[in-house]
């Protein structure tokens, strides 16, 4: 049994009359994505942070890169499965330029409070969970309408 399988009654959410409400399931799924997503960004960022001191402009944007990657594979294996596939090139490629906006709204949430709060440019991981929260909406709107799309009837 695969793990997706495993773990899928863990976010069925029934709605009145007994139905799995999709949406919901499917926004369950996304939220957990995006915490494994923010814990690539964070432990990315800190890796950079230790090899190359501190860079974390340029190292949140190789951050980001890695953890969109792996949001893509998990939103593609647990959270839209169910849903027409493009070949994974294709899909992946769609995936970050859609996400790319919420990626910016991610990223100019991050440099803003890094630039405006010593909190957060002493503890970056503060800024990094901060603007993963703020693009999180945007990114599971766009990637459920535009990248991974319901299969044709």
């Amino acid at each position: 049994m695969r793990l997706r399988d495993r773990l899928a009654p863990l976010w069925r959410v029934r709605m009145v009359g007994g139905g799995c409400a999709p949406v919901v399931r499917q926004a369950c799924w996304f939220g957990v994505v995006g915490i494994g997503g923010f814990v690539v960004d964070a432990a990315v960022l800190s890796a950079i942070q230790a090899m190359c001191g501190d860079r974390l402009y340029s190292g949140q944007v190789v951050a980001y890169l890695v953890a969109a990657t792996a949001t893509w594979q998990m939103n593609r294996t647990f959270t839209f499965a169910d849903r027409r596939r493009a070949g994974w090139f294709r899909e992946w490629a769609r995936y970050l330029l859609v996400n790319a906006w919420g990626g910016g709204i991610n990223y100019a949430v991050f440099a803003g409070l890094i630039s405006a709060t010593a909190l957060c440019d002493r503890y970056p991981v503060l800024a990094v969970a901060a603007g993963s929260i703020a693009g999180l909406g945007f990114n599971f709107t766009a990637s459920r309408s535009l990248v991974f799309v319901p299969k044709a009837p």
